[in-house]
């Protein structure tokens, strides 16, 4: 591959989404994926690899300072991640079977469901835990999917710890980076037996990601979590739909493109105006 400045480009960027990553606890591999594809011009399954090397080694070392803070919990954490690993390792595999491009359709349903999520927030906050049996399904799909699309599933994880086990945000957020390096090294595992990756990038991107998320962990309590998360959710939709319309193909991805944009201003008038908000179906109201 030969580097050039898109190339450089993408190194550098990789510093947001080890950011992501640190504040967030997942996020990383939804920005990943796409910077790698579209900006680094790697081909799907190899900027799909990549991107779990990254995500992985980013979220180990993003992990020391939060796990400093008591923000992990490992015993929820490894039954999560146990599970979660076979599901990655099984979807590492199976992906070498699927096409690209219905991997990158895949992906970027995911990312607007996740976005959806994360504007929104939790309805109920008080809400029951899961039985520590439950993880075992719940993590399975969860792996599944890392393995399938190169996700290291944060985005899943978080709202599954939060919303299910009963975790606060911040302890939701350590111990998700737990359990995404375990199923990131899962997944590329089940992936390394049919994709070769371009080592010297893939390690660029890994040192810059890190230092991005060192940053990120270090802000993590220094900013509202619900002003981070509405702000992150909007992003991760734009994202989708770019990616959306990029795999679908033409006039079907122009189409997309332009119903998004007026969806966006249809919601913003939504918010904006009183009188409208209670009835526009595109009004999320977010939770706490």
């Amino acid at each position: 591959m030969e580097i050039g400045p898109l190339l450089i480009l993408a190194v550098a960027l990789a510093g947001v989404v080890g950011l992501t990553l640190g504040l967030f606890g997942g996020g990383g591999s939804i920005l990943m994926v796409p910077l790698l594809s579209y900006v680094a011009g790697m081909p799907g399954k190899e900027a799909i690899a990549t991107s779990l090397l990254v995500v992985g080694s980013t979220s180990a070392a993003s992990l020391i300072p939060h796990a400093r803070k008591g923000h992990v919990r490992w015993a929820q954490g490894l039954v999560f991640a146990t599970t979660s690993m076979l599901g990655a390792f099984g979807g590492g595999l199976l992906a070498e079977s699927i096409p690209a491009q219905l991997l990158m359709l895949g992906f970027a349903l995911i990312m607007l469901a996740s976005a959806r999520g994360m504007i929104r927030g939790r309805k109920n906050p008080g809400g029951a835990s899961l039985l520590v049996w439950l993880f075992a399904p719940v993590g399975l799909g969860i792996g599944a999917v890392t393995g399938l699309v190169g996700a290291g599933g944060g985005f899943l994880i978080v709202p599954a710890l939060a919303l299910l086990a009963g975790l606060s945000m911040a302890q939701a957020v350590g111990t998700s980076l737990l359990v995404i390096t375990l199923n990131s090294a899962a997944a590329l595992a089940g992936q390394l037996n049919s994709v070769a990756l371009h080592w010297p990038l893939a390690m660029s991107l890994a040192v810059t990601a890190i230092l991005g998320s060192l940053l990120g962990a270090r802000l993590s309590h220094r900013i509202a979590e619900h002003r981070l998360r509405k702000g992150f959710g909007y992003f991760v939709l734009a994202m989708g739909v770019f990616v959306l319309s990029q795999e679908v193909p033409a006039p079907g991805g122009l189409a997309i493109a332009l119903i998004a944009v007026f969806a966006g201003l249809l919601m913003l008038l939504c918010r904006k105006v009183p009188a409208l908000h209670a009835r526009c179906p595109l009004a999320m109201k977010s939770g706490a």
